[in-house]
C-alpha cells in the first residue's frame, strides 16, 4: 500500500476513538513501527493533533479536539480528479475555472513530497481539446440557469443547411455532450414538441419574463435514446446481432450516432446489439460490409446471408467490368 492510503488508513483507525499502540498499528497496515511513528510526525504537520503516550496505559491517539477529518484523499483518487479536469476541459465543460480552482484548493493542501508525486502520475494523460468559440461556453451556462430555474429563452437558432437563423422560443430542459458537441433537449413554442439544438449554432440567446415547469425527471440522455427508438422500421420486437471483430472496427460500430443506443453488451472481441428487423434489413448490410474483413457477423443467420449476396454481387458486378 502506498504511503499515503497507509496514513489515511492510520488516520481512520485513530479516529475510532480507540487508542492503539504502534505496534497495534504496524500489525494492521503491515508496516514497522518506526514507520508508524514516521507518520505521526507527517499527520502532525498536516494539521492532525495524533498524540504518542508513553507507559502502561499509552498509545497513540488523536486529540478530542480534532472534531472533523481534513479533506484527505489517496494517491490514486487524486489522480483521478485531475484527470477528470482534463476531460472537462477537453469537453469545453462551462464550470472548468472553477473546477480548475477546487483543485488548486486541494493541492495547497498537500505536501510537496505529494504534489510532486500528483504531478508525475497525471503527466501520462492528456486530452486533445477541439477548438471550441468561447461563446459556447457562456451559451452552456445560461442555458443549465434556464433550466434549473424554469425560464423560458428566446433564441436565433441556424441549422446547418439554412443561410440565415431562425428566432424561436424554447423552454430548455437539459444539456447533453455527445460526440464533441453539446446539445440541448428543449421544448419548442414554435413546434410545439421537444427538439434538440445544437448549442454551438445558437447565435443569440435572451432571458424571458415566462417560466416553465420542466418535466419530473426528465433526462437529456434518456431523451435521446428515446428519439432512436422513434426512428425505428417496425414495431416487431428486436432481435440480438451479434458481431465479432477488430477492437477499432468495434469500437466505430459502438460509436455511430445510430447504432450506439443498441447496444446490449461489449467485450474486447464482440459487441451484441439489440434492434428490430426492419431496421436491421434497411440499414445494416450496406454500413457492415464497408468494414471488409475486420469484422464478422455471428448472428443472425438473416444478416450474413444478406451481406454474403451483396457482397456477391458486388464481386460479380466486377467481373463484368472487366470483361467488358
Amino acid at each position: 500500500m502506498a504511503k499515503w492510503d497507509n496514513m489515511l488508513s492510520m488516520l481512520w483507525m485513530l479516529r475510532s476513538g480507540r487508542k492503539l499502540t504502534a505496534a497495534q498499528i504496524a500489525d494492521s497496515l503491515e508496516i514497522s513501527v518506526r514507520t508508524v511513528y514516521r507518520y505521526i510526525d507527517a499527520l502532525c504537520a498536516s494539521g492532525v493533533p495524533v498524540v504518542a503516550e508513553a507507559g502502561h496505559d499509552g498509545g497513540v491517539r488523536i486529540l478530542e479536539s480534532f472534531k472533523e477529518t481534513p479533506l484527505f484523499f489517496n494517491a490514486v483518487e487524486l489522480k483521478a480528479l485531475v484527470d477528470a479536469y482534463k476531460f472537462a476541459q477537453g469537453a469545453g465543460y462551462p464550470y472548468t475555472t472553477e473546477l480548475e480552482s477546487a483543485l488548486k484548493k486541494v493541492e495547497n493542501g498537500l505536501q510537496e513530497e505529494q504534489r510532486q508525486d500528483l504531478s508525475l502520475q497525471t503527466s501520462g494523460l492528456d486530452v486533445i481539446s477541439p477548438a471550441r468559440a468561447p461563446s459556447v461556453i457562456s451559451l452552456l451556462r445560461e442555458l443549465e440557469q434556464a433550466a434549473q430555474e424554469g425560464h423560458t429563452v428566446r433564441i436565433a437558432y441556424r441549422k446547418e443547411s439554412a443561410e440565415q437563423a431562425d428566432e424561436r422560443q424554447v423552454d430548455p430542459y437539459g444539456l447533453a455532450y455527445d460526440r464533441n458537441e453539446w446539445y440541448m433537449a428543449a421544448y419548442c413554442h414554435q413546434a410545439d414538441a421537444v427538439r434538440t439544438f445544437r448549442v454551438d449554432r445558437i447565435e443569440r440567446l435572451e432571458q424571458t419574463d415566462a417560466n416553465f415547469v420542466r418535466p419530473d425527471n426528465f433526462s437529456a440522455s434518456a431523451y435521446f435514446r428515446v428519439q432512436s427508438e422513434r426512428n425505428r422500421e417496425s414495431e416487431e420486437p428486436p432481435i440480438v446481432i451479434r458481431i465479432e471483430g477488430d477492437p477499432d472496427a468495434l469500437n466505430a460500430l459502438c460509436s455511430h450516432w445510430h447504432l450506439r443506443h443498441y447496444v446490449m453488451e461489449r467485450t474486447d472481441h464482440d459487441v451484441r446489439f439489440r434492434i428490430d428487423a426492419a431496421t436491421m434489413n434497411k440499414y445494416l448490410p450496406m454500413y457492415l460490409i464497408t468494414f471488409g474483413t475486420a469484422i464478422r457477423i455471428r448472428e443472425p443467420q438473416e444478416l450474413k446471408r444478406t451481406i454474403k449476396e451483396m457482397a456477391y454481387r458486388i464481386a460479380r458486378n466486377c467481373e463484368e467490368d472487366d470483361s467488358a
